[in-house]
């Protein structure tokens, strides 16, 4: 089950990367170009919010049923375990940082429904979406992904 869970998460990913690069890209344009915010802007913007959700919750269900992440904390230690940066990264940062960066994501979709402008919504979007990107990219685990 470990196994199944670990490559769903992993194949996910790589769609969610794609909604939410597509999102903050669409965001950016419409700012830059200054287009009226239409549904197909918010639809983009939900699919995006919509796969990040979706990976987070595929996530922490293979860190629940991991027996790398509690069992490392219980046979080596926390101390250890911070020691090690491959094994910090995947048992800590990756989901602590990634949660941060769903949860802005979150704030930049609930933000945007109490905006009336079109320019108001896309920069939210691209505030919002765009430094949860940063966040999700910058704890990749890139070496796992690549083997």
């Amino acid at each position: 089950m470990y196994e199944f869970i670990q490559k769903f998460h992993s194949g996910w990913a790589y769609l969610a990367l794609l909604l939410l690069v597509i999102a903050v890209v669409n965001a950016l344009i419409g700012l830059v170009s200054k287009q009226e915010f239409t549904a197909k802007d918010r639809k983009i913007a939900i699919f995006g919010l919509i796969g990040t959700h979706t990976q987070l919750l595929i996530g922490l269900i293979l860190y629940f049923v991991s027996d790398k992440a509690f069992s490392s904390f219980g046979l080596i230690g926390m101390g250890e375990v911070m020691k090690n940066s491959a094994l910090r990264l995947t048992a800590v940062e990756h989901p602590l940082i990634n949660i941060i960066a769903i949860t802005l994501i979150t704030i930049g979709w609930s933000k945007h429904k109490k905006l009336t402008t079109s320019e108001s919504k896309f920069k939210t979007f691209a505030i919002f979406y765009g430094l949860g990107l940063i966040l999700v990219l910058s704890r990749i685990p890139w070496s796992l992904w690549f083997k």
